[in-house]
């Protein structure tokens, strides 16, 4: 499974961000996936954003927002997990700033 992620690179605060994960190798269709977005912000941990299973279930981080603020730069990473196997893509810099 190879992960590939794409997004626009710089937004301007309050714009809203749109990423996208070109998956190959796998079906995001198959029930044992779990695909995730987490992002890692400059000096700081990974942080957990949100995962869609394979059967169309979503669930989400509370500490997402609709607004995007300068704190929200980092880089976005797309993931696949199932059972006994782990992808990742390369990640994608997002910075917000005016």
């Amino acid at each position: 499974v190879q992960l590939q992620e794409s997004g626009p690179g710089l937004v301007k605060p309050s714009q809203t961000l749109s990423l996208t994960c070109t998956v190959s190798g796998a079906s995001i269709r198959t029930e044992t996936y779990f695909w995730n977005w987490l992002r890692q912000p400059p000096g700081k941990g990974l942080e957990w954003m949100g995962v869609i299973s394979g059967s169309g279930s979503a669930w989400y981080s509370p500490s997402l927002k609709n607004s995007l603020k300068p704190e929200d730069t980092a880089v976005y990473y797309c993931n696949a997990k199932r059972i006994g196997y782990d992808y990742w893509g390369q990640g994608t810099q997002v910075t917000v700033s005016s």
